[in-house]
């Protein structure tokens, strides 16, 4: 009798963790087109068909994914959301002045708002979303805003930024920067790179505190 070991033939399945991987890269490619047609299209205008035809796949098979459009706009902007919230996170543990950290988050959101993830915090209506989701969203907007008055606080607490109203500075600087998703074009001659290093001294320079010259001395 042979008893030699026979070996098992191969499993025409994946492993779980490799179908998992492919899933979540099939998501976020549904999440990367969805944006972009969007952005172009409108939220409005555009449709689940036409994400679908630029995917190469079929309309049912968007559902293996997410349960509908305003799903996937959710998780568009809960990416850009997080992006922000990540930046603000590191901020907050950074050393340095108040100045300093407001410059960082400027620069930073700066970059995300040039992306297009970036761009559907500020380019979308929150009243196409559920009254659910529209809360999520609206209290991620007020987060962020504390964020920034926290560190225009921070800055005139330890002398690093000028006496000033904090509520429309930061609404100043978040009106600037929120526009960024609304103009920036990828194909055009700033990269993100260079707009966050320009909008983080931009934005930021008017309010440093200078230093006080000193009185002459009358003479003797």
């Amino acid at each position: 009798m042979d008893t030699r070991a026979i070996s098992p033939e191969p499993s025409p399945w994946l492993p779980f963790e490799s179908r998992r991987r492919a899933r979540d890269e099939k998501r976020e490619a549904v999440l990367r087109t969805a944006v972009q047609l969007f952005l172009e299209q409108g939220y409005h205008r555009a449709t689940l068909n036409g994400v679908a035809e630029r995917l190469n796949i079929t309309k049912p098979a968007l559902y293996n994914y997410f349960r509908s459009k305003e799903d996937i706009l959710f998780e568009c902007w809960s990416i850009g959301q997080e992006r922000v919230e990540d930046r603000i996170s590191e901020t907050d543990a950074m050393p340095g002045s108040g100045l300093l950290k407001l410059r960082n988050i400027v620069g930073t959101y700066a970059g995300i708002m040039a992306s297009a993830f970036g761009a559907s915090l500020v380019r979308f209506n929150v009243s196409d979303l559920s009254e659910p989701n529209r809360k999520v969203t609206l209290a991620g907007k007020r987060r962020i805003d504390r964020a920034f008055r926290g560190y225009i606080r921070q800055g005139i607490a330890d002398g690093s930024i000028e006496p000033c109203d904090i509520k429309l500075t930061a609404f100043a600087i978040l009106g600037a920067l929120n526009w960024i998703g609304h103009w920036y074009k990828p194909d055009g001659d700033l990269t993100p790179d260079q707009i966050a290093e320009d909008f983080s001294v931009r934005l930021t320079a008017g309010l440093a505190k200078r230093p006080q010259k000193k009185k002459a001395r009358k003479p003797a």
